[in-house]
């Protein structure tokens, strides 16, 4: 799958005219989104089907900095699924260096806040996801 693309905007730099850390997790949250709506199961679907997936953990590890304008490539992956969570990877790069790299997990619940199997809930999700995991040694 391609990489998500995003340009870092002004108001993402600090005072250095580096793009805050904080950024970087929106960051990997739009190329997830992007993923999903790729795979043609996008937030909007899962939750009018009544599954929530809330972020569980998220790891950053800063590489090089990134500057306003700069063109992040954001490669994602899913590393492991099963019927309740989601983990997934992330790779950034500029200009095919490495900046930055991340992990995130989710779990799976009802609208109800209670844990839901996708399996049970949106088995044709489970699937989908399934098909694109590719297992972390």
């Amino acid at each position: 799958m391609k990489p998500y693309i995003h340009k870092v905007n002004y108001y993402e730099t600090d005072k250095m005219g580096i793009t805050h850390h904080s950024n970087y997790i929106r960051f990997m949250e739009e190329a997830r989104t992007d993923f999903l709506e790729k795979l043609g199961y996008g937030y909007a679907r899962m939750e009018s089907e009544g599954l929530i997936s809330p972020t569980v953990s998220v790891n950053v590890e800063y590489k090089k900095p990134t500057t306003y304008a700069d063109l992040i490539e954001i490669y994602v992956s899913i590393t492991k699924v099963t019927p309740v969570r989601s983990f997934w990877k992330y790779e950034m790069k500029v200009n095919g260096d490495v900046v930055c790299v991340g992990t995130s997990s989710h779990c799976f619940i009802d609208s109800n806040g209670k844990p839901v199997a996708t399996t049970r809930v949106c088995p044709e999700l489970y699937k989908i996801l399934l098909s694109v995991e590719t297992k972390e040694d």
